[in-house]
């Protein structure tokens, strides 16, 4: 990790040496140590120590990218020089705004020293938690657990200087015998946070009250969602429709519905890089300070997050969710928060007669993004729902679901919400209760 101050003489050797009419400065430094393990053993430890630097050079309203990871003088003189070639074999951008003005912006507290230092020891100390629990009950555990630190320095020729440090803890587990399997997963600042004996259990306890599933009939069933699964949603629907660019660009579902109802009333969407609750970033890929942004308010469609690019041809301000330059996803929002309700998780199949509940889903993908429909597989435990109660284990079943019309067939929203690692962030999803949701296949399995 280069620190502040050296991260402030990285960016002006750079500035120094571009001749472009615009320069932006990049860094990204990753400290990540990971323990896989599989049939209840570790099989591999893996530590990567890395630091890149992209440049963004800006030729009039030519742009070029270039990235390197060689630090040294001759490494940076090379990527600068790299950037304004690129710039100037590019077409001129007509929107292309500038880069930003220096703005100013609050730290946040968004790193634990403890999750940089856990050794491999203390790593394998939790897993062989999780691997205890599962051969106690003769079954097997596999999965993975990453301990990580990073540094991201934002700055340009515009006046922007941003650097702040991170930490991310992330466990999970798959816990398998013949023809059952349940999953667990913890995320966090802090390692100190993560519960691994939480976990093992949870794992455990789902394969075994998976063994034996029965086939149910592909339709349309009230389900019970954990908030593994309203996490995968979360992200996709983000995808779909919570960025500008994708409401510019025609395929978003929100476009031509801001302050309209597009879900039930109950249903509260924002995108929050300071929630402390969270992974919490200060600011965005451009050094612009993070916007808490409320995306759907009471079931209304309220807003969309914003880069430089996508808010000069709004006529608005970034609200600070720049992806790394080049990309073709425009802004995304990495802090999501859905708004948590008054239901017990355990209470939530309560009144349902015949029904589904999720742990979590996979293999989702986009189907119609102007629709907000998904495809996609249930994993990990999926059980038949009968007059409130949990009976039996169910065979993997996929869903096609348009998840604006699901959001709006709430039934009850859990009162907890956990932290779900996601693309590039978390999320922080509560579990939920939806009266219909659309099955249209079952897993041969």
């Amino acid at each position: 990790m280069l620190g502040p101050d050296g991260f402030r003489a990285l960016a002006e050797q750079v500035l120094r040496r571009s001749s472009a009419d615009q320069t932006e400065v990049v860094l990204v430094s990753t400290d990540s140590a990971l323990t896989r393990f599989a049939g209840s053993a570790i099989h591999q430890n893996v530590v990567e120590r890395d630091a890149e630097v992209s440049v963004r050079a800006a030729i009039g309203r030519r742009v070029g990218v270039a990235k390197t990871n060689d630090l040294s003088a001759d490494g940076l003189e090379r990527v600068v020089a790299r950037a304004a070639e690129v710039a100037r074999r590019q077409p001129e951008d007509p929107d292309f705004p500038g880069l930003p003005e220096a703005a100013p912006f609050e730290s946040v507290d968004g790193y634990r020293a403890e999750t940089e230092a856990c050794s491999p020891d203390r790593r394998a100390l939790m897993v062989k938690t999780i691997c205890d629990l599962a051969v106690e009950r003769r079954l097997t555990a596999s999965g993975a657990f990453t301990t990580e630190a990073g540094e991201l320095g934002v700055a340009n020729s515009q006046g922007v200087f941003a650097h702040d440090r991170s930490s991310r803890a992330n466990l999970l587990t798959v816990v398998m015998d013949d023809g059952s399997s349940g999953y667990a997963e913890r995320t966090a600042l802090s390692v100190d946070a993560i519960d691994a004996e939480g976990a093992g259990r949870e794992a455990v306890d789902k394969a075994l009250r998976s063994r034996g599933a029965v086939a149910v009939e592909p339709g349309e069933y009230p389900v019970v969602l954990e908030e593994y699964a309203v996490g995968e949603l979360l992200q996709y629907v983000a995808y779909m429709g919570f960025g500008a660019l994708a409401n510019q660009e025609g395929w978003g579902f929100m476009r031509g519905k801001l302050g309209e109802r597009i879900v039930d009333e109950r249903i509260s969407i924002w995108d929050d890089g300071r929630d402390a609750r969270g992974l919490p970033t200060a600011f965005d890929y451009e050094g612009v300070p993070k916007q808490r942004v409320a995306l759907i308010d009471r079931g209304v469609a309220t807003g969309v997050v914003y880069d430089s690019l996508t808010a000069a041809r709004d006529g608005r301000r970034s609200t600070g969710h720049a992806l790394p330059a080049p990309n073709t996803f425009g802004p995304f929002p990495l802090h999501l928060a859905m708004a948590t309700g008054d239901t017990p998780k355990e209470e939530l199949a309560r009144g349902v007669e015949r029904g589904l509940w999720v742990t979590r889903f996979h293999y989702v993908n986009v189907l119609q993004s102007d629709r907000a429909i998904l495809t996609g597989m249930t994993r990990d435990g999926t059980f038949l729902i009968e007059q409130g109660e949990l009976t039996r284990p169910v065979k993997n079943l996929r869903f096609t679901q348009s998840i604006t019309e699901a959001w709006s067939e709430l039934g009850a929203i859990g009162r907890e919400a956990a932290l779900i690692e996601s693309w590039g962030g978390g999320a922080l999803a509560p579990s939920m209760r939806l009266d219909r949701f659309r099955f249209t296949g079952i897993s041969a399995e």
